[in-house]
């Protein structure tokens, strides 16, 4: 029996139309607040990684790209790993206070959230 083809491999989400005037519309690309516009929150999260802490910020508005850069500017002053997704930055490790440093420095309003 053949693998059942997923929406990647037919093409994403794409509608099949008969009207010959029909044009694909691209998404619109997300605009990035000012800094001082965005509210973010630093979580200690451990539940879900084997007993291993983790620092999460949340709350984070704008692209994938300006989050992305954000990340990678946390995690290379913090020196350890980390991902980036769904607004969410996950950094390995409890580097709460350097992150809400690195954060206000940023210009970004940012506090530690939870215990």
């Amino acid at each position: 029996m053949s693998k059942k083809k997923t929406k990647k491999e037919w093409g994403g989400n794409m509608v099949y139309s008969t009207n010959p005037n029909y044009k694909i519309e691209d998404a619109p690309e997300e605009s990035t607040p000012e800094p001082s516009d965005q509210n973010l929150r630093i979580w200690l999260e451990k539940g879900g990684r084997g007993g291993k802490v983790a620092s999460v910020i949340k709350g984070f508005i704008g692209s994938k790209e300006d989050l992305k850069t954000l990340s990678k500017k946390i995690k290379t002053s913090c020196g350890t790993g980390g991902s980036a997704k769904d607004g969410e930055i996950i950094i390995q490790g409890d580097h709460r206070d350097k992150i809400l440093k690195i954060l206000s420095n940023a210009g970004y309003k940012a506090k530690k959230a939870g215990g």
